[in-house]
């Protein structure tokens, strides 16, 4: 099971959005600063995850709310 997942940082309001295939484990990683990306932003709390049996297809939707048109689609559906 892989996790597309979206973290709201309760520090400053915004969004990073990630995969992972353990997601309390990776929660725990960005609370504890040790993602280099996040680590100014934390804490952070899950706003959204979606769960992919398929690794591919979780890495492509993760790319694709990195877009644009995924930003959009993320605050007007997601979160």
């Amino acid at each position: 099971m892989h996790f597309v997942y979206i973290l709201r940082s309760l520090k400053d309001g915004s969004c990073y959005t990630g995969v992972a295939e353990n997601l309390n484990k990776r929660l725990s990683e960005h609370n504890n600063k040790n993602a280099q990306y996040s680590s100014s932003k934390a804490p952070f709390k899950i706003v959204w995850y979606g769960t992919f049996d398929n690794k591919n297809k979780a890495l492509d939707f993760e790319k694709y709310l990195k877009t644009g048109s995924g930003i959009a689609f993320r605050n007007k559906r997601l979160v």
